[in-house]
């Protein structure tokens, strides 16, 4: 092991001891992957796949860390006006992770619960399939939670639900005086039960949230963590520095 690797396992150590409050709902903008992959000469492919091994990861880091719920930006509304090669790539990826989710030890030893949000009917019925057996075989689990964000896009689920609950007014199955923000939230992401986002970091060094979880992490007024490695390259101790920019905010409250 380096000097460099052992000077960063002592100062990694000594951040999570001074961690006093720990988010229990962090959600996760990945970027970076492209821009990492042309850095290294590389196809789009390659940092994808290297930003999904990241991902892969937190979800160690979740056990050690008592972070329960960890929301991962994966494809937007947007990305759909990426080129076809990239969406084919995509595709594939979250094929084969999903289809991995069904054996991987971690899921059933930490009690990891799978979910998707986003508005499914964009997505392809084949990958559709896959992410529904995952979650039928995850759907027992409570220990973890993870949430995959496909076709995804904030304002879209906003609209959709207040669709949802209009024609619910228009039907006579509530009334308009019921309408709170704890009944929105109860007809927001197909029903998944998903708590306050207390911590949004977004990698690569892009200071925008990206129209990510408005709802739960605007409306709670979530801390925000904007960190300078890629996706590909974001390290058990960036994931430290972004929770000790929530630790700080808990503390002044």
């Amino acid at each position: 092991m380096s000097i460099r690797s052992v000077a960063e396992n002592l100062y990694a150590k000594r951040l999570r001891k001074s961690l006093m409050y720990i988010p229990n709902h962090v959600a996760i903008i990945q970027d970076g992957n492209r821009r990492y992959a042309k850095a290294h000469g590389k196809d789009t492919g390659y940092g994808h796949r290297l930003g999904a091994d990241t991902t892969e990861r937190v979800l160690d880091w979740m056990g050690e860390l008592g972070i329960r719920h960890v929301t991962f930006f994966a494809f937007s509304t947007e990305n759909f006006r990426r080129p076809e090669e990239e969406k084919e790539e995509l595709h594939q990826l979250f094929m084969e992770k999903f289809s991995a989710l069904l054996t991987d030890e971690r899921v059933s030893q930490y009690g990891i619960n799978v979910s998707v949000i986003g508005d499914r009917s964009l997505l392809d019925a084949e990958l559709l399939q896959i992410i529904e057996k995952a979650e039928a075989a995850t759907k027992n689990n409570s220990c973890y939670f993870v949430h995959i964000a496909l076709a995804y896009g904030g304002r879209n689920e906003i609209v959709a639900t207040a669709r949802k609950i209009v024609a619910a007014v228009r039907d006579g199955s509530i009334s308009a005086d019921a309408i709170t923000p704890r009944l929105v939230t109860e007809n927001m992401y197909q029903g998944i039960s998903m708590p306050p986002v207390d911590l949004i970091i977004r990698t690569a060094n892009d200071r925008r949230t990206s129209n990510f979880l408005p709802w739960m992490a605007n409306g709670n007024e979530a801390a925000v963590c904007f960190c300078t490695p890629t996706w590909p390259e974001f390290r058990y101790v960036d994931m430290l520095r972004a929770l000790r920019v929530y630790d700080c905010r808990m503390r002044e409250n």
